[in-house]
């Protein structure tokens, strides 16, 4: 199918069609995880553990089910109660379905309450900028890891037996703590406050050990009420004073509480956050050993290129003097027939400038002026007469000409009028 009513290869089967819907509709993260509030009706429990009722409310009405051993049943729901579910959409291909798969259900009175006061949390750490507040990163290699959760329980075992594998005698504290009932909040929050002594230098010191510098605070999978702590304000404030990064391992992936949103890292299970947070030892004693082999390598190839370097040097040393001699006198004629070219052409210049000044002062001389019928008339006192009013009545002046010299004394002056 190509666009609303267009088909393209036919009918489809019936089964494929609400395949299709089926696809489109668990894809939607809307219809996932939703918290769904309404009154039970056709309860029913069944022989092989599973769980079938329909959720209703005034405005409509949906099928639900609760697959065995997905969440834990509260003893007083049964049909009529209002009950809160956390469930995903789904649909029933055989018969064309649409139901709800449970993840969790509680009363209304009791988990919607619990709800309220997470929401509110949630909303006052966000106000606070808690929420987007830069994580701490944890060491690449922890030296000592304490461990915040039950006793004797199935996840201490798991992260027990994987640090084993991971990175054998790697330092760990336990501080066993209750993780769900009335006290598990200050247990908690004791073992976080033990936490932060056992990361100071001077606790290191007096035990003879590590400062502690990665705290791991969680538990397994359970129903919401039994993780309830980790969504508590004490646990959470705990986290956030930690001097030192926290992982927050609590339930299964599908579990989110409030300590995986303010703790620096977020696990999905206690397990994960050993493979998160502990590194495999002999990977990284194999990488170490690849990398001084590959440092070896590149040793051997930078001494080897530098001793080429020196012999490539000593010879050019030995023939240096000849050649650069050689090359010395070439540079030198070069330079001196160059210096010949240019000291020519700067004479030839001169000696042109200079006939042309010549040319130009034999041009403008007195005597010149005189062969062309002028005569050069000087008072007695060798000054010439340029023009009449520089002439007196009786006075003396002589006249020279191009071939001789005459005197003369002035009789009458006229001037030319204008």
């Amino acid at each position: 199918m190509t666009g609303r009513g267009e088909v393209t290869t036919g009918p489809l089967a019936v089964g494929q069609f609400v395949s299709m819907i089926k696809r489109t509709l668990v894809q939607e993260p809307l219809f996932q995880r939703q918290t769904i509030k309404g009154e039970v009706s056709q309860w029913k429990q069944y022989p092989s553990g599973h769980t079938y009722f329909t959720l209703r409310d005034h405005d409509g009405q949906i099928s639900a089910v609760i697959w065995k051993g997905r969440c834990t049943i509260h003893p007083s729901i049964k049909e009529g109660s209002v009950v809160v579910v956390t469930a995903s959409l789904d649909v029933y291909v055989k018969r064309g379905n649409i139901q709800l798969n449970v993840e969790r259900i509680e009363p209304a009175n009791t988990l919607g309450a619990m709800e309220e006061a997470r929401r509110q949390l949630v909303e006052r750490l966000r106000l606070e900028g808690e929420l987007d507040r830069p994580r701490k990163r944890p060491p690449f290699t922890p030296k000592h890891i304490l461990i915040i959760t039950g006793a004797g329980s199935a996840a201490l075992a798991d992260m027990h037996r994987l640090i084993e594998n991971r990175w054998p005698g790697l330092r760990r504290t336990v501080i066993e703590v209750l993780v769900q009932g009335e006290r598990a909040t200050e247990e908690i929050v004791r073992g976080l406050a033990l936490s932060r002594r056992l990361a100071t230098p001077e606790c290191a010191a007096q035990r003879g050990e590590p400062p502690v510098d990665l705290v791991i605070v969680g538990r397994g999978g359970g129903a919401p009420e039994d993780l309830w702590a980790f969504n508590l304000e004490p646990v959470v404030r705990a986290i956030l004073a930690s001097p030192i990064p926290v992982v927050s391992a609590v339930g299964h992936e599908s579990d989110l509480l409030v300590s995986d949103l303010v703790a620096d890292v977020r696990a999905s299970t206690p397990s994960n956050a050993i493979e998160r947070c502990v590194p495999v030892k002999a990977e990284l004693e194999q990488w170490q050993d690849e990398l001084n082999e590959r440092l070896n390598h590149a040793m051997i190839r930078t001494f080897g290129d530098a001793r080429r370097r020196l012999v490539n040097l000593h010879a050019r040393l030995k023939v240096a003097p000849l050649a650069g001699i050689n090359a010395g006198k070439r540079s030198m004629l070069t330079i001196n027939s160059r210096l010949d070219r240019a000291v020519e052409a700067t004479f030839a210049r001169e000696r042109t400038r200079i006939a042309g000044l010549e040319a130009a002062l034999e041009s403008i001389h007195p005597q010149r002026v005189l062969e062309r019928g002028y005569a050069m008339t000087q008072t007695e006192q060798g000054d010439v007469v340029t023009n009449v009013n520089m002439l007196e009545v009786g006075q003396h002046y002589s006249l020279h000409f191009v071939d001789g010299t005459a005197q003369t004394t002035v009789t009458e002056i006229h001037t030319t009028e204008e």
